[in-house]
Formats: structure tokens, sequence, C-alpha cells
């Protein structure tokens, strides 16, 4: 596939109009480094999940519909979130970049624009990925976005299957 320059990419809250777009981007070639598609009832508990979080304001997380300018709808879905890593509280993030979109430096854009966001918040000092250690795209949008890769680790996504990540990490306030 040929790389082109990506076109200006934006981030906009997650809102109850995204769930269209939360079922484009659970096709299959989306999914398969994280277990495979979900089923309806799933994509709905997720799309709950995504509204509130992007409607608390205590620094949790949010999550956006990626937007590039002459799409109507949205081109993928990326956020951040809150968890418990290795004994302290930091941040994860997580992208899907339609299909039709890939290649263009969408996603790396994108995670640039969500690290923005929370360090915005000056509430963890690291935000993190974990993606497959076989999704070379993923991983070339970490190292792309400026994360620091500190090794192989295994996660449980979705719950109940573990999935053998590289896990990456970005310094939201290296002054610190």
């Amino acid at each position: 596939m040929e790389r082109t320059e990506a076109a200006p990419v934006g981030i906009e809250p997650w809102s109850e109009s995204d769930l269209a777009l939360l079922r484009l981007a659970n096709a299959p070639e989306l999914m398969d480094h994280l277990g495979g598609p979900e089923s309806e009832e799933q994509l709905l508990g997720r799309h709950a999940r995504y509204v509130a979080l992007s409607a608390d304001r205590t620094g949790r997380g949010r999550m956006f519909r990626i937007t590039l300018p002459g799409e109507a709808g949205g081109v993928g879905t990326i956020g951040f979130w809150e968890r418990t890593w290795q004994g302290r509280e930091v941040y994860e993030t997580g992208w899907a970049v339609l299909a039709e979109f890939h290649g263009r430096g969408i996603a790396s854009a994108a995670t640039k624009a969500v690290a923005e966001q929370a360090r915005a918040e000056h509430k963890h000092r690291y935000l993190h990925a974990y993606p497959s250690v076989d999704n070379g795209a993923s991983n070339g949008v970490c190292r792309k976005a400026g994360f620091l890769l500190i090794g192989e680790c295994e996660v449980e996504y979705p719950p109940g299957h573990p999935l053998l990540t590289h896990d990456w990490r970005l310094d939201l306030h290296p002054e610190r």
C-alpha cells in the first residue's frame, strides 16, 4: 500500500451519535489482533462506556472519534483511560482507523492528539499502549508517536483472553 501524507486529523469527543462508527470499527480486519469482532450486545455496552467516559470530567479519560476534513463521519476511534499498571496509576490508549483510511498517518496523528489531551489532565505521568506483538501497524504508530518500547508483556483483552503485547510508554510530563 502506498503511504501518503495525512490530511489534518481531528479528534472530537465521543457522543451518542457515534454508535454507527463503532459498528464500522468492529470489522474483522480491525479486530483481528483483539480477539475478533464483538457481538451487538458487547458493542452496545462499549458504546455506553465510551459515552460515559467522554462525559466524565474527573480525569478518568476520554474517548474520541477521529475526523478528517471532507469526511462526513468519523474515520476511526481513539481514547485514553485510567488503569493500574505494575502498581502505578497510568493512562492507557487504544485506537482503530477504518480500513479504507489506512496508510495515511491518521492513527499516528490521532495518537499524538490524544496524548495532548491526556497531558492536559495533569493527572498521570505515563500513557501506555499495548498492541499485539504481531500488529506491525499499531507498533509503528507507537514508534511514530514518540512512545518508548519497554518490552513484551501479557494483557487480557478481551477479559479472559491473554494477549502477548508490546508495552509502549509515553512520558506525558518529562519535566517532573
